[in-house]
């Protein structure tokens, strides 16, 4: 090997010497939040946040598909937002898991969905002190269903929940 290819090899080693002491210091000194808990790293699993936004027609009675709870884990459902792509007054719309689409929300009468980029807040009101809620399992599958159409297909629905 010639003095010029052992010069070379030399710096490259040196170099990669270099980049991996770095590495290591790096994560050395690496703040306690850099380092993610693999259930950590999902804000779904440690917050209320946004689950779903999906276009949902007032102009039709028909059942919608929000959100299926996926595997390994259970959904508690906190509220949702509903946002008019037109006027939806009359309207009415239930929130749930399929077959029983009123265990969330109850049947809501749209009446202040009355122009178009209106917001109405879907979350259940408790009549006691402590309001029971729903832990939905995995696999189960999330829907609003529209009766009583009386608006565009144009509104937006955003489901918030918690993943445990």
């Amino acid at each position: 090997m010639s003095k010029r290819t052992k010069t070379k090899f030399t710096v490259v080693a040196a170099w990669l010497l270099c980049l991996v002491l770095l590495a290591g210091t790096l994560l050395v000194v690496s703040p306690p939040w850099a380092v993610e808990d693999a259930r950590a790293a999902d804000l779904k699993e440690t917050s209320t946040s946004l689950l779903s936004s999906t276009t949902v027609s007032l102009g039709a009675n028909a059942d919608t598909v929000l959100y299926t709870v996926p595997t390994g884990v259970r959904l508690v459902l906190s509220h949702a937002y509903l946002i008019a792509g037109a006027d939806a007054v009359g309207s009415d719309i239930s929130i749930g898991q399929n077959g029983a689409t009123t265990d969330f929300i109850p049947a809501y009468d749209l009446q202040h969905l009355d122009a178009e980029f209106d917001v109405v807040l879907l979350k259940p009101i408790p009549a006691v002190e402590a309001l029971q809620l729903k832990s939905y399992a995995a696999g189960t599958v999330i829907e609003a269903t529209v009766t009583n159409q009386a608006g565009g297909a144009t509104n937006t629905l955003q489901l918030f929940g918690t993943l445990y």
